[in-house]
């Protein structure tokens, strides 16, 4: 069991978090329940997951919790691609999101390889 907010990876996804929750604010009110739900709850995934995995006992239970942080994030890459696509996103923000987006799965993706090897 570890400190979640110590980790790197945990930090980067919940300040990603953060600027997602701060572009969607201006997202079409019709969406609140659609796509502005989707992307904030695929955002806040991100960081829940390894949060819960820290809490975890082992190393495999926290590389499984890493994975499903892992496929969170694809969704949300999915759906800010989509809300720029509508136009609902300005393209800086879409860059600025996608940008912490790569560095937050390369940074899982290391992560749970590490916790793998040590399982």
């Amino acid at each position: 069991m570890q400190d979640f907010k110590k980790l790197k990876v945990w930090q980067k996804s919940h300040q990603l978090t953060l600027d997602v929750y701060k572009v969607t604010s201006s997202f079409p009110r019709s969406e609140l329940y659609g796509l502005t739900s989707q992307i904030r709850r695929s955002a806040s995934s991100i960081p829940a997951n390894i949060a819960e995995g820290c809490g975890r006992y082992g190393n495999a239970e926290l590389t499984r919790f890493l994975r499903i942080s892992m496929g969170s994030a694809s969704e949300l890459e999915y759906h800010i691609l989509l809300a720029r696509d509508l136009e609902f996103m300005t393209i800086e923000d879409y860059d600025n999101v996608s940008n912490q987006l790569i560095e937050v799965k390369r940074m899982l993706t290391g992560l749970a390889n590490r916790t793998r090897t040590y399982s």
